[in-house]
């Protein structure tokens, strides 16, 4: 708590004394923490322990400057956030504080769907961001309808219905319908996903770690083609190819 209030006493100086940070607004800060939080992720994949300290505090930092401008405008406060918070956690983990019994973590989830539409949600996808970035945006539609029982049964049913959606994307290629070819894949993107709830896999994180693979190999080629005084624009795409091949070998080893 001394941390903290060090932390809440420092944005009310800088806020009152730096001409940057006194001119800050909810609106120019958004971007910033959505630049903050890419930064965080990056840290949490990238395994960097250090990295996350300092992620975490610069998050940290946004939601006390967020409350000072909120404090400034006669909004709320940040024990408001605080209490509001707190009061948020005791209410959806009635198993922990009312003595109710839940089997597991997925027991907990559906439990919290029940509550949310108990206290005035219209809908298990209320919650869910408009701005959220697409992937996860899927991941967590899927997430709260299946909290809700409306999943399928068994993950081998997920894969029947990624090859079904495929299927119907290259019938739209035959028949170069553009609006429903961008529909069907999709569908192909979102059973995608929906498969790799089943199997356990982050599909944001899967995606981030096939792009790293695929960048690593690149610039490894490209590095391999420059050695022999080269230019990666001249060279055909058979000659690419051993390349490609080549670098394939060397990151594997």
């Amino acid at each position: 708590m001394k941390s903290f209030n060090r932390l809440v006493k420092i944005i009310d100086e800088l806020r009152e004394k730096c001409p940057w940070d006194a001119k800050q607004t909810f609106e120019t800060l958004r971007i910033l923490t959505i630049e903050e939080t890419y930064e965080l992720n990056d840290a949490i994949i990238n395994g960097d322990d250090q990295e996350l300290k300092n992620e975490l505090g610069d998050l940290l930092m946004h939601i006390v400057f967020y409350c000072n401008i909120a404090r400034e405008k006669g909004i709320f406060e940040i024990e408001n956030v605080l209490h509001e918070v707190c009061e948020k956690l005791i209410k959806r983990h009635p198993h922990v504080y009312k003595n109710q019994s839940l089997k597991d973590g997925d027991s907990m989830e559906k439990n919290w769907e029940k509550i949310k539409l108990k206290s005035g949600s219209k809908s298990v996808l209320q919650g869910v961001p408009n701005s959220m970035e697409p992937l996860s945006k899927a991941t967590r539609i899927q997430q709260k309808v299946a909290a809700v029982g409306f999943d399928w049964k068994q993950s081998h049913h997920v894969l029947e219905k990624v090859k079904e959606e495929i299927v119907e994307l290259e019938k739209e290629v035959q028949g170069k319908n553009k609006a429903k070819m961008e529909e069907e894949f999709g569908d192909v993107l979102f059973s995608l996903i929906n498969y790799a709830r089943f199997i356990a896999i982050d599909p944001d994180r899967a995606l981030q770690m096939a792009n790293k693979k695929f960048m690593d190999r690149f610039q490894t080629m490209e590095k391999l083609i420059n050695e022999k005084k080269r230019s990666i624009s001249d060279l055909s795409v058979d000659e690419l190819d051993k390349y490609w091949e080549k670098s394939k070998k060397i990151k594997n080893s």
